[in-house]
This record gives C-alpha cells, sequence and structure tokens, in this order.
C-alpha cells in the first residue's frame, strides 16, 4: 500500500457540528493509515486590543476557554477511535494559517465545511486547499457508510497525483473507484455530435486515461474501479458523479487560467457545490 511518509492527520476542530463531522472523518483516515490524529484548536480575542483598552485583558480568558474545548475535542476523538495517538495543539492565529503550519509533517488536512452553496470567500475549506501542498480534505456530512470514490483525470501532474490518493482511499476503505474524464468538446453543439461518433472503446480518450491509470491500478490490484467518459464539461461531469459517491478526489492546476484565482475553476466549483467530502490534491515539488 502506498502510504505517506509523514506523521500524522491534521484536523481542525472548533465544536461545531461541522468539525463534529471532520473530526469522525480524520479519526478514522488515521486509525486506516497508522497515523497519530493532531487536533487543533485555533482561538483570537473577539475584539482588537486597542478596542478593548488597557484596562481590559480577556485573553487568558479566551484561551483558557479555548483549550478546554480542544480537551474536549481531544477526548472526543479518542473516545471514537480508542487505538489512535491523538494529540491536541492550541494556537492563537486565523484558522487556515494555524493548520497550513501544522501541515508540514502531515498526511493530509481536513476540516469540515458548511453545506454546499453557502461557503464565504474567506472560509477555511477555500483559503486551505489554495495554499496547501499536503493533500486537503473538506467533509461535508458524514453519510452511514463510506460510499464509492470518485477522481477526475485530465493528464496534467496534479491529475496524477489525484490519482494516486483517490487509489489509496479506495483500498482503504475497501470500496469501488470511479475514474472520471469530463470531455469539454463534446459539451454540446453540432461538434458534440461529432465527437460523440469518433468515441469508442479503445479510442485515443481511452488509451490515454488507461496509461494515467494503470501505474495505480499495478499498486492496488484488490481495488475495483471503472473508467467513465462523460460528455459534459469537466466540473459538471464530477458533480455529476458526485451525486452518489462519498468522496471526490480532484488535482488541482494552480491559477486555473485567471489570475490571481488559487485554485483551478474546477476545484472551486466541485468546493462549493459538490454534496459529499472533497479533496483537493496538489501536485507534490518532493517524490513520494
Amino acid at each position: 500500500m502506498l502510504m505517506d511518509s509523514r506523521s500524522n492527520v491534521v484536523v481542525g476542530y472548533d465544536e461545531t457540528e461541522e468539525s463534529g463531522f471532520a473530526l469522525r472523518w480524520a479519526a478514522a483516515e488515521a486509525r486506516l493509515r497508522m497515523l497519530d490524529l493532531v487536533v487543533c484548536h485555533c482561538w483570537r480575542l473577539p475584539y482588537s486590543r486597542h478596542a478593548l483598552g488597557p484596562e481590559i485583558d480577556l485573553e487568558p480568558i479566551v484561551q483558557r476557554m479555548g483549550g478546554r474545548l480542544l480537551k474536549r475535542g481531544v477526548a472526543r476523538a479518542q473516545a471514537l477511535e480508542p487505538s489512535l495517538t491523538v494529540r491536541g495543539r492550541l494556537m492563537a492565529a486565523p484558522a487556515y494559517e494555524a493548520l497550513m503550519d501544522k501541515s508540514h509533517d502531515a498526511a493530509l488536512i481536513v476540516v469540515g465545511s458548511h453545506e454546499n452553496d453557502s461557503l464565504p470567500v474567506g472560509s477555511t475549506a477555500l483559503q486551505l486547499p489554495a495554499h496547501a501542498q499536503t493533500p486537503t480534505v473538506i467533509v461535508r456530512r458524514a453519510s452511514a457508510r463510506y460510499r464509492r470514490v470518485v477522481v477526475g483525470v485530465d493528464e496534467s501532474p496534479g491529475s496524477a497525483e489525484a490519482l494516486a490518493f483517490a487509489f489509496e482511499e479506495a483500498a482503504l476503505h475497501r470500496t469501488r473507484l470511479q475514474v472520471v474524464c469530463g470531455w469539454e468538446a463534446a459539451a454540446g453543439g453540432a461538434g458534440g455530435e461529432a465527437a460523440r461518433d469518433e468515441v469508442e472503446p479503445g479510442s485515443a480518450w481511452e488509451a490515454r486515461i488507461e496509461r494515467a491509470v494503470a501505474p495505480w491500478a499495478e499498486k492496488f490490484p484488490d481495488v475495483e474501479f471503472s473508467k467513465s467518459l462523460i460528455l459534459k464539461d469537466p466540473r459538471d461531469a464530477l458533480l455529476e458523479a458526485s451525486e452518489t459517491a462519498g468522496l471526490v478526489v480532484v488535482g488541482d492546476r494552480g491559477n486555473g487560467g485567471v489570475r490571481g484565482l488559487l485554485l483551478g475553476a474546477t476545484s472551486l466549483a466541485i468546493i462549493h457545490h459538490a454534496r459529499c467530502t472533497v479533496a483537493v490534491v496538489h501536485e507534490r515539488r518532493t517524490p513520494r
């Protein structure tokens, strides 16, 4: 099995319902990967020091409250997975900055998320995958069982990393994997009909996807997988496939063709609109 050399799974926790789902997901993942779990809580003063004035010192009170919350989170994780080594980290920083700081030796970072279509621009669930080189998992409301994994492929380096992560997840959870290629050129119009006529088993697209998948199929021979060409924009193809998935995995291309955009357009769309948990995997700068 392809395991990361990094030493832990990091999860952000603030005692909200969303972070509770993330904690449950991260604890199970750490157990399956045989890694430690680090539960992080980030506390901040509700007002600026200037607004409070020198006579009011809320910092020790807020810090103690954060420490108690974190202690409850660590205990909850330990109750979920008694065999785990669980550590708590209390940090005074914006959540995504603190989690980024703890991600250097993490196999993956896990955060909770609001339901689809309601993520604010500054959300940790958007900021973290935009900056992290470590795979970032954005957990939505957990299902009763771990349903199949869906991964998008497009022959980019980030796509190769996404395939590796998706095969590993399917192997860890003993579930099926669907490899999805969305073909934008066939999304509509007269050209779409012509393109449909050219797409047959054994055609060029299938050969390319077969080459991309082959190394991981060899490494994970027990993973049952299927390959799907969906004649839609890649974003729409993945969103459609994710409707019945437990996890959708996307590789990220970086700027996505838009100056100043840190996440690619497809990754952003999936994070915003997918109904299941999402993993964003960047191209690694160092070998596995």
